[in-house]
């Protein structure tokens, strides 16, 4: 039971994330990569970035990890601001919803998280690698986090690459290169995953749609009888992206 509360809470999630990080990161300060040919010639600029980078991407993590995604604390007063409404045909408005399981009512674009037990304001999806929701409150964020994720990523995959020492035989080579191969693993597959989830939450920021409205859009009461397939929020590319990241 004890294990159940702290998967819960996201401390071993949160935990793992850190651990994780800071591994990596000993892994390329110890072996004979560019950052410790910088550290050996006193160069310490670039090792100094890297490590600022690093320490920016877990600050962020944190950030968005622990924030209120934009959690319904009370009954709304009114189903969604002027500018929602507006957007969508009175005969496309749907009556104000209340959640069945906290039995609030819901404002326009939010949904019902079962993993939080809460409804989330413009609720985008409950990403399970920060045990938190993403939504009305922190979605810029993760999007920011996102981006300096993957310049720390792609930073490390290059410095990993650096420290790859030739060796006699393959088992030579494997034996010198064990802990820089495995590195080199991890941040591949954490870069693909990254690049692909920036891509993506990039272009539904362009759209103003949410992962919830873009996956299930044949379930969202104001979706689901629109014969357009573009979001009724959408303003434009650039009016979009300032009403997303401002």
């Amino acid at each position: 039971k004890m294990v159940q509360n702290m998967f819960r809470s996201g401390f071993l999630v949160r935990a793992s994330h850190t651990l994780l990080t800071w591994v990596i990161t000993l892994i390329l300060f110890l072996h004979d990569t560019d950052l410790r040919r910088c550290e050996e010639r006193g160069e310490l600029l670039l090792p100094v970035l890297f490590f600022l980078l690093v320490m920016l991407s877990v600050l962020f993590y944190f950030a968005v990890s622990l924030m209120d995604p934009g959690f319904v604390l009370s009954d709304s007063t009114k189903q969604a601001s002027g500018e929602e409404e507006s957007m969508i045909p009175q005969s496309s408005t749907p009556r104000p919803r209340r959640c069945g399981y906290c039995l609030l009512q819901q404002p326009m674009r939010a949904k019902h998280c079962q993993t939080c037990q809460r409804c989330v304001r413009r609720f985008d999806h409950h990403c399970p690698w920060m045990e938190n929701c993403v939504g009305e409150r922190n979605h810029r964020w993760f999007l920011v986090y996102l981006l300096v994720q993957l310049l720390a990523l792609l930073w490390a995959l290059r410095v990993a690459l650096s420290g790859l020492a030739p060796g006699a035989s393959w088992d030579l080579w494997l034996r010198a290169n064990c802990f820089l191969l495995a590195a080199l693993a991890v941040l591949g597959v954490f870069s693909a995953v990254v690049l692909l989830l920036l891509g993506v939450h990039l272009y539904l920021a362009s759209v103003n749609c949410t992962t919830w409205e873009f996956v299930s859009r044949h379930r969202v009461s104001y979706l689901k009888n629109r014969a357009d397939e573009r979001s009724p929020f959408d303003r434009g590319l650039l009016c979009n992206l300032w009403d997303f990241f401002c």
